[in-house]
């Protein structure tokens, strides 16, 4: 779907001290020095972390609260938590989403299209994970110190509000793509990364379908959160398949620096968030990259069905960034 009418008017970026200390930690808002950030739980801390990108978004907008049409965002912890806990204080419209670590792209998605469709006037869209909440909530809490295998990507602390209206500015939201749900059958909850490259592919190859168009009319194609094995399989199938593109990276292999110990690389909401809104969009005011096309990934698991032996079904949406000239 081709839009004409959204815009990124300001964005907020806050990370932990290990996203801080990586190679992109310059291009973010603010970082914290620890997990807990001065709060008794790490889900509190999560949720001062989304306060504070909110407002540093809203500040460089211009804007209040009491501005935005409406409010869209969601994160990795049961209910949607820390989205639903720092929403009651907006009083303002709210849909919270779940799309896993694709749910930047499923509210970037979203409320473009109700921009695009003149039923808002703006919106501010947003996400967050906290390693720790989310080590608790698919894995095991990180007190235990369990061995983590060679396969697992290390989930991003951070949180991203990025927000959209009708007004032009450097740089808009272009066209998007809402992605399939695909289950290649894995069902390695520490592999996600290789598990969610099918769906990015099919999503980069529904996208250049509808659109008519080629990978090489992107500067830059960006995946969410493959990490270094997922991004391998991708590369691979874009090969195999005869995709052309001029420059293809991933937000899991670009967030960390290679000795930090990290895995596979990144993976979260927020992964793929703060390198698309903090370190590409950055470097998209300063014509670095004219048009990028940001493939969000997500593994559709849960804990129980993991339990129960089911493989995990994966998803991909797709917007591109395009430079206003």
């Amino acid at each position: 779907m081709q839009l004409n009418n959204v815009y990124v008017r300001a964005t907020g970026t806050t990370c932990g001290i290990d996203e801080f200390n990586g190679p992109l930690g310059q291009y973010f808002d603010r970082h914290y020095p620890d997990f807990h950030f001065g709060h008794k739980s790490y889900e509190l801390a999560e949720m001062a972390m989304l306060q504070d990108a909110i407002s540093h978004a809203l500040k460089k907008g211009k804007l209040k609260k009491d501005d935005i049409n409406v409010f869209l965002g969601g994160d990795l912890n049961n209910q949607v938590t820390a989205s639903n806990y720092t929403a009651k204080d907006f009083q303002r419209p709210f849909m919270a989403m779940y799309g896993a670590c694709a749910t930047m792209g499923l509210v970037i998605n979203t409320a473009s299209m109700l921009i695009e469709n003149h039923c808002i006037h703006n919106a501010n869209c947003f996400v967050c994970s906290h390693n720790a909440t989310a080590e608790r909530q698919f894995r095991y809490p990180i007190e235990y110190g369990v061995q983590r295998k060679e396969t697992m990507t290390t989930t991003a602390t951070g949180a991203v509000s990025v927000i959209l209206d009708n007004n032009p500015s450097a740089v808009r939201i272009e066209a998007l793509t809402i992605g399939r749900v695909i289950d290649m059958n894995q069902s390695d909850p520490n592999d996600m990364g290789r598990a969610m490259a099918p769906a990015a592919f099919d999503t980069l190859v529904n996208h250049l379908k509808d659109l008519n168009r080629q990978g090489t009319d992107y500067d830059l194609i960006l995946t969410g959160d493959l990490s270094t094995y997922g991004k391998s399989i991708m590369k691979e199938l874009m090969n195999e398949n005869s995709v052309t593109y001029n420059e293809y990276d991933d937000c899991g292999c670009l967030l960390y620096d290679s000795d930090q110990d990290v895995n596979q690389g990144g993976s979260g909401p927020s992964c793929s968030a703060l390198v698309a809104f903090g370190y590409i969009y950055q470097k998209m005011l300063k014509h670095k990259y004219k048009r990028v096309l940001v493939i969000t990934t997500g593994a559709l698991l849960s804990p129980v069905m993991t339990n129960q032996k089911q493989s995990i079904p994966c998803i991909a949406h797709a917007f591109s960034l395009e430079v206003v000239e």
